[in-house]
Order: C-alpha cells, then sequence, then structure tokens
C-alpha cells in the first residue's frame, strides 16, 4: 500500500541515489527548486501533501530511472519502516538556548534550524521531522516550565488555539506563550506566568511561530 511517508521517502531516496538534494533534484527535472522541500509535504493545517504524477514522471526521466525502480525504493523505504517500527523510537534534535535564538543566524525565516552553533540532545521518544529543542533559562515561564527545561517545537505543526507556542519576532524577542488567537493581521498570545503581560502582535511584527510538542519537566 502507498502512503504519504513512503513515496516522499522514495523521492528523498532517488536523490541520494543520484548525489543529489531534494533541492537539486528537483531542478535537475526542471521542476522549482523548492518544490520536493519538507516544508512543501504538507499543508498549512497538516494535512498530507502528495508529488504529482508529472512531477514523479519528470524526476524518473531526469534520473535515468523508471517506474520500476521507483517503485522498488517505495518498498524498500516500506520494509525499512516496518523494520523500525518494532524498535523503541528515539529521536536526536538540535538544541539551543533561548537568548542565543534570538541573535539570528540560527533558523530560516520558518522558523527551521540553519547555519551552526547547535548541541544535540537525545529524546526518550520519536519526534516529528524539523523538531528541535529550545532550553529555558530564568523564571519567566513560571509555574508552567522552570530554568533548564526543554522544549522541542516543531514549526510545520498545525495551530489551535489553547496550544502552547514558541514566537520570534522580528526585533529578535522569543518568548513561549499561549496561542489565544491567530488571524492574518494579528496574533494575541497569554502568558504562562501571570506576572508578565499578555502579548497581542501584527503580523509583520513576527518572523516565525511555531508549536511546542513536547517538554522535558
Amino acid at each position: 500500500m502507498l502512503s504519504h511517508e513512503r513515496v516522499w521517502a522514495a523521492i528523498d531516496a532517488l536523490a541520494e541515489r543520484n548525489s543529489l538534494s531534494a533541492s537539486g533534484l528537483a531542478k535537475r527535472a526542471g521542476l522549482d527548486s523548492t518544490a520536493f522541500n519538507k516544508s512543501k509535504r504538507r499543508s498549512s493545517d497538516g494535512r498530507p501533501r502528495w508529488p504529482s504524477t508529472e512531477s514523479l514522471a519528470k524526476i524518473i526521466e531526469a534520473t535515468d530511472s523508471s517506474l520500476d525502480e521507483f517503485f522498488a525504493l517505495i518498498q524498500e523505504k516500506s520494509t525499512f519502516a516496518a523494520q523500525r517500527s518494532l524498535q523503541p523510537q528515539r529521536s536526536v534534535v538540535p538544541l539551543i538556548g533561548f537568548a542565543q535564538a534570538g541573535t539570528g543566524g540560527f533558523f530560516d525565516d520558518a522558523g527551521f534550524p540553519a547555519g551552526q552553533g547547535w548541541d544535540l540532545i537525545e529524546l526518550p521518544a520519536a519526534a516529528g521531522e524539523g523538531a528541535y529543542a529550545l532550553q529555558v533559562h530564568g523564571d519567566s515561564m513560571l509555574p508552567l516550565y522552570r530554568d533548564g527545561d526543554k522544549l522541542v517545537v516543531q514549526p510545520n505543526a498545525p495551530l489551535r488555539k489553547g496550544d502552547r507556542v514558541v514566537v520570534k519576532t522580528v526585533a529578535g524577542e522569543v518568548m513561549a506563550k499561549v496561542l489565544e488567537r491567530k488571524t492574518p493581521a494579528v496574533v494575541e498570545l497569554l502568558s504562562l506566568n501571570p506576572d508578565h503581560p499578555h502579548r497581542k502582535l501584527a503580523a509583520g511584527e513576527i518572523e516565525w511561530l511555531a508549536r511546542i510538542v513536547w517538554a522535558s519537566q
């Protein structure tokens, strides 16, 4: 049975087999260089996006492969996934402090890790694709999060009212809040700590917004 994850894994494997990145594979096939970016594999509400049959035909032709070879890659990834499912799932994710996160150079404009300067930590459970950890410093997030806690965030996770989120402003401020309301024009955030004010930010003030999916406490 085909699945969203297996098809995208096969595309990544085809790129690797030809010493290409996913972006390089797309360009070789005459597609937009961002066509196979990980951020394009799900819609803004978290639903899976499938590659078109036209794009699949183009990358098969561009790599001088065949449909049978591509389906073999799908089957190979399926077998690997089945083997992994029998093993305890753990993840290693990048880790950085909140203060460093505000200095720039560590994230792309979608809030994904970029560049250098990251430490790595192992989580006791599997983390989603693109997840990373931020380490809490100080008491501004008490009583929910304490100094030294690690918050795992996932930039491509869908957002809903009541979610705990990490926000970075264009001014370089990084904060953890509770999402109260998000519209195309404004984002309203509730403070975790009653001693700190709630925030209302214009959309243009926000560099990125990511959901907290796990915390070490």
